[in-house]
């Protein structure tokens, strides 16, 4: 009989093996479950194979819980909604006063918040962990966004600074989040973020492609040339090795094989329902969702590119010729600077959620526990970090001073990146988007004082002025007669 284990895991898919497997690594005695018990089984042979770790199966729930040291901590890596509360429930009845549970899928914030309540009830603490980095990041080091419990991740604080990815300059990827769901919010902004930077991605590929009749071999060494320097990032590092995939059943290149649909698991999607909810601005992250949802019409974009093509449409409208080494440098340029602004979307959208439901967020923790393990890891978070240890009360990372800089410099190439996209017929909206909200935040004053007036015209929803104190209504349409 093994003696009691220091923790437990349940739902052992590819995710949940590799997390189990990370955490028996670095030495802690782990018990896991799995309602398919052949996936348990599988976990214990894995644990066999890559060095005997000390991971211990269990086919019922009651040994599997009865198997760990008490305070009882049992992380579950389940599909989000119904299958976690099952989960919970059948946990739950064998566990006792003062164990936890951490649910570390990609769940909705409000579902974390409810079970939290629930649990408590029950006596048992409970937190919702963003968990971030794919497969081999659960197996290597992830970053981990918990909340929750503040007594709850005391509990395994020791575990998650040892499990989570290592950066040498500033240390474990995970930092308690705060109360309530707001581990599984930032987790949400943080995948609608990295739906922005692989929109990004795609249209500077497309432009190259397209536009600079860049071959794949010119595009792998672009990508590979760009991870060397302020780009360095998982994102731009696997799109170079993508590029340099030739085709296993056929000739050429496996991504020019792959069918142009994007599939999506619901992150984005929530990202831009509360950027809407909370009135922040992040066009970036919803012109990648609207990319991925027009890329889903694969039928109809065949059938209007029939259309369209009679009129002079081709794939693209390029006529000119273009300066292959002066639009990749163009490109790099307007990549990092339309990230910059999708970024400081994602920020904003976090800062107005911690200010509404008082979470205290502390922005510069965030980009520094994304520096590695997760999707988005990049180079450019440290500057993100800087920039809010600079200034905690920053109100928006476009006009923090390094940015700002960052931005002037780059605008030329920008925009002649995205006049280039526009007139060649390639769209490139998640550029065009953060374009379009960096020229709206820079200015003073917006043609917004026509809306305004137009609404106060049909509706009587009244206007203040520039020069007086006060809301004011006109009878517009009575002057307009006279």
């Amino acid at each position: 009989m093994a003696p009691p284990t220091r923790i437990g895991l349940a739902g052992l898919a590819v995710m949940g093996q590799n997390l189990a497997l990370n955490i028996a690594e670095k030495g802690f005695p782990i018990s896991v479950y799995n309602r398919t018990t052949s996936k348990v089984d599988e976990t214990v042979e894995r644990a066999k194979q890559e060095g005997d770790l000390p991971v211990y199966g269990f086919h019922d729930p009651e040994s599997f819980v009865q198997s760990i040291q008490k305070p009882r901590v049992i992380i579950m890596l389940v599909k989000a909604g119904a299958p976690v509360d099952q989960t919970i429930k059948t946990l739950s009845a064998y566990m006792e006063k003062g164990d936890c549970i951490i649910d570390g899928g990609n769940e909705w914030y409000e579902n974390t918040e409810r079970r939290e309540k629930e649990m408590s009830g029950l006596g048992l603490l409970y937190l919702g962990m963003g968990v971030s980095g794919g497969e081999e990041g659960a197996r290597n080091g992830p970053s981990l966004m918990p909340g929750g419990s503040f007594e709850a991740y005391k509990y395994i604080e020791d575990i998650l600074l040892k499990v989570a990815a290592q950066v040498p300059d500033s240390g474990p990827c995970v930092t308690y989040i705060g109360k309530g769901g707001s581990g599984n919010f930032v987790k949400m902004v943080h995948n609608g973020i990295e739906y922005g930077d692989m929109q990004l991605i795609a249209e500077a590929y497309d432009v190259l492609k397209s536009v600079g009749k860049l071959s794949n071999e010119e595009l792998r060494s672009v990508f590979s040339e760009w991870n060397k320097g302020e780009l360095l990032s998982f994102l731009i590092e696997i799109t170079a090795d993508i590029f340099g995939i030739k085709d296993d059943r056929g000739e050429g290149y496996l991504v020019d094989k792959v069918l142009d649909k994007t599939g999506m698991k619901g992150t984005g999607k929530w990202t831009v329902q509360q950027a809407a909810e909370l009135s922040v601005a992040a066009p970036t992250i919803a012109a990648s969702l609207d990319s991925r949802f027009l890329s889903g019409l694969k039928e109809e974009r065949v059938e209007a590119a029939k259309v369209f093509k009679s009129g002079g449409f081709g794939d693209t409208l390029t006529g000119q010729t273009v300066d292959k080494a002066k639009l990749i440098d163009d490109v790099r340029q307007a990549l990092y600077a339309s990230k910059i602004c999708s970024y400081a979307q994602g920020m904003n959208l976090i800062c107005a959620k911690s200010m509404e439901k008082g979470w205290d967020l502390k922005l510069g923790e965030l980009a520094r526990i994304w520096k590695g393990g997760c999707i988005i890891r990049a180079i450019f978070l440290d500057r993100i970090k800087k920039a809010y240890d600079r200034n905690p009360n920053l109100a928006n990372l476009l006009v923090d001073p390094e940015f700002a800089k960052e931005i002037i410099d780059r605008q030329s190439a920008w925009r002649r990146v995205v006049c280039l996209a526009i007139n060649s017929g390639v769209s490139t909206p998640g550029m065009s988007s953060s374009l379009a909200y960096f020229d709206t935040y820079r200015r003073e004053r917006l043609p917004a004082n026509l809306v305004q007036s137009q609404r106060d015209y049909f509706g009587a929803h009244t206007y203040e002025r520039v020069d007086m104190e006060g809301s004011f209504h006109t009878e517009w349409f009575k002057l307009a007669k006279l």
